[in-house]
């Protein structure tokens, strides 16, 4: 099952002289990473060379090293460990000893490999989306409940009489958390598919 990162991470290394950082972070859009690359590049390092692949989208660069040295190595080690929704940053700074194109994407795969490996990871669900409506009394179980089962609250509001909500939740929890409603509500609330859906 694929993974994102649970949150930014990063890992130092020094490899024949030449100082690499690798920072790592969860995106949503390819706004998100490279507003990611944008923010964490340092233009005074010598390459700045990234990948980030969300779905079936992916990009990557290698920033004036060989083709093919630095930004597919880092993507291969995203798919290699199953990650999606995923940015990677490598920075180097020159040292002085050529690394050859095997030692630079040894260098760049290798470090996006141990940030990756060392990091937290959540498994990515697959969502489905419903709406209901609830009393404010109820508000807080109804949440609750959600939680328990993994599941999303995407929209919430407040109305004269109640709370309009839409909610992602698992296919395969939909049913425990329909049960789970009737019982907070006495058989009142029920799931509605998301017209979005």
């Amino acid at each position: 099952m694929p993974s994102t990162l649970v949150g930014p991470c990063e890992f130092r290394e020094e490899i024949r002289k030449s100082r690499f950082i690798t920072f790592a972070a969860p995106i949503s859009s390819p706004a998100d990473a490279q507003a990611f690359i944008e923010q964490n590049s340092d233009l005074n390092a010598t390459h700045n060379c990234w990948a980030w692949k969300l779905g079936a989208q992916y990009r990557s660069t290698d920033d004036g090293e060989p083709g093919g040295t630095a930004g597919r190595p880092i993507l291969a080690a995203i798919e290699a460990q199953d990650f999606d929704q995923v940015v990677v940053l490598v920075i180097r700074w020159y040292g002085g000893i050529q690394l050859g194109t095997g030692g630079l994407a040894r260098a760049y795969g290798g470090g996006a490999n141990k940030c990756l490996q060392q990091a937290a990871r959540v498994p990515l669900i697959n969502r489905v989306s419903r709406r209901f409506e609830c009393t404010f009394s109820e508000l807080a179980l109804v949440k609750l409940r959600l939680s328990e089962l993994n599941g999303l609250v995407q929209e919430e509001h407040f109305t004269a009489v109640g709370v309009e909500l839409s909610i992602a939740l698992g296919p395969e929890q939909l049913d425990t958390y329909q049960r789970q409603l009737s019982d907070i509500s006495r058989g009142r609330i029920v799931l509605q598919s998301d017209p979005a859906d």
